[in-house]
């Protein structure tokens, strides 16, 4: 008789996960679901680009980073904050698309032990081109009180506070992948039972790779021994590069199957473009929980302590290999 592969979801995935603690309370697990839940929401719009007339385009508006704001970037901000706030595990988000936190300040929400950091749509300069895009989230435990509402302080941690972390990537197959400190697993959605289902168990970054993602049109405005580490790669026969211009995609491909990401600082930008709460500490902890490294172009960039709410930071981080030459070559 035939026999079927297991398969399990999200959900049967974290409460499996959670009965090996006997002593937890569930409510990292609940609040994973939960984000699982608004980028579902999230992937049924983005599909939607280009039928639907009133997703595409700008919004009209310009966030805190001065970037024009698009239409799917407020709409995933929109689903993220909304499903967290009616939950039950969060006390408050910090967002890229927003000025300052959004504080959940109700009895049941100040009793959460958890915050929420993220860029509800990473690579939206991409949305009306069909390329890929993501979500990226990072969860820290409060440092106030609880049973009071969360305050900046909860949100101005270091990343090596961060317990969770992960993103989303909307492409050819949907996929979510996150890790805590045990591991980093990736589910991809099943459309026809509108679940994500393990399908990368403990995925682990390639100790080398061949792969090098950077802008080279920022060639000539980058640190010159960056430059020194772009023709190294030049100079190996079976490098190569590839950069999509999403960090999620690129990260992602990276992370299976091997390579290191670059976005230095430029003259005119020199702490470079990212946010380090949204985007480089969480990618950051993800890479490093499955082999590989990360910095600043200096120091670990889970150590950097962060002084705002949008501090922006360079970053490198890919397989351990590639990473240690670069290093090198960054710091002679």
């Amino acid at each position: 008789m035939q026999t079927h592969r297991r398969v399990l979801t999200l959900d049967e995935f974290t409460i499996q996960e959670l009965r090996q603690f006997p002593a937890a309370t569930g409510e990292l697990s609940g609040l994973l679901r939960d984000i699982g839940l608004a980028a579902k929401r999230i992937n049924v719009e983005v599909n939607k680009a280009g039928l639907v007339d009133d997703i595409l385009g700008d919004a009209g508006s310009v966030n805190v980073q001065g970037e024009d704001v698009k239409k799917l970037d407020l709409f995933a901000d929109n689903q993220l904050i909304s499903v967290l706030r009616n939950g039950i595990y969060c006390a408050g988000v910090a967002s890229e698309e927003n000025d300052d936190i959004v504080v959940f300040d109700d009895e049941v929400s100040n009793r959460s032990k958890y915050v929420v950091l993220m860029d509800p749509l990473d690579g939206s300069s991409n949305i009306d081109v069909n390329t890929s895009i993501g979500s990226i989230f990072s969860i820290c435990r409060r440092v106030t009180p609880l049973g009071t509402p969360c305050t900046l302080q909860d949100f101005l941690q270091p990343g090596v506070r961060i317990v969770a972390a992960g993103y989303v990537i909307y492409g050819s197959s949907t996929m979510l992948v996150y890790g805590t400190r045990r591991g980093v697993n990736g589910f991809t959605l099943d459309p026809s039972i509108g679940e994500f289902c393990l399908s990368h168990r403990r995925m682990q970054c390639p100790p080398d790779g061949t792969i090098y993602s950077v802008n080279h049109g920022n060639y000539y405005a980058f640190n010159p021994r960056v430059r020194d580490y772009i023709e190294h790669c030049q100079q190996q026969k079976n490098y190569t590069q590839r950069y999509v211009g999403s960090m999620v995609a690129d990260i992602h491909r990276n992370l299976i199957k091997g390579g290191v990401f670059l976005y230095p600082g430029t003259v005119a930008k020199p702490q470079g473009k990212l946010r380090l709460l949204y985007e480089c500490n969480p990618m950051a902890f993800l890479m490093e929980v499955a082999g590989g490294l990360a910095t600043d172009g200096v120091r670990r960039i889970l150590e950097v302590p962060p002084t705002g709410l949008h501090q922006r930071s360079p970053l490198f981080l890919g397989s351990r290999s590639m990473m240690e030459t670069l290093t090198g070559m960054l710091t002679r």
